[in-house]
């Protein structure tokens, strides 16, 4: 089970398709690195805008009390995962291509249920797998995915 609807088949996906032009994300910030990242990791850059906002609030600097950096608040170790190093996770391309490719995997380890991937990129995806793949009881998380829900029926043009 889980909402397929958000991964695009970007590879077939008409270039003038509403995920591509969404006018509702015409002038958000780094719209160029999210849509390149959303199409290399078949996601909706709607999605990746409420992830930013929700997480940094498009403040590339962005630093969290438990050491999440940048626009989508990669932690160093996560960065590192693939292949970021610490010091880069301020550069909004990197940032986001880390961000994007680590939700993406999420997607992938929770069978694109939508709400499990939010909550593994906010407590881990160690913390859902560890709750028998349900949100774990966290206050944190448990505000963190309707908020991000909040945000992406947002910017979506249709849902």
């Amino acid at each position: 089970p889980g909402d397929y609807r958000l991964r695009a088949a970007w590879g077939r996906a008409d270039p003038k398709s509403e995920l591509f032009a969404n006018p509702l994300l015409a002038d958000k910030p780094y719209r160029d690195h999210v849509v390149e990242a959303a199409k290399e990791h078949k996601l909706d850059p709607a999605l990746v805008h409420a992830v930013i906002s929700a997480e940094s609030n498009y403040n590339p600097n962005a630093l969290s009390h438990k050491g999440a950096v940048g626009l989508m608040q990669v932690m160093p170790d996560t960065g590192r995962r693939y292949g970021v190093k610490e010091k880069e996770l301020k550069h909004p391309e990197k940032n986001i291509r880390a961000g994007v490719q680590y939700l993406a995997d999420l997607m992938d380890l929770f069978d694109g249920d939508l709400k499990l991937a939010l909550a593994g990129y906010n407590a881990g995806e160690n913390a859902v797998v560890k709750y028998g793949n349900r949100i774990p009881p966290y206050r944190e998380t448990m505000t963190y995915v309707p908020r991000i829900m909040t945000y992406y029926k947002k910017y979506r043009t249709s849902l």
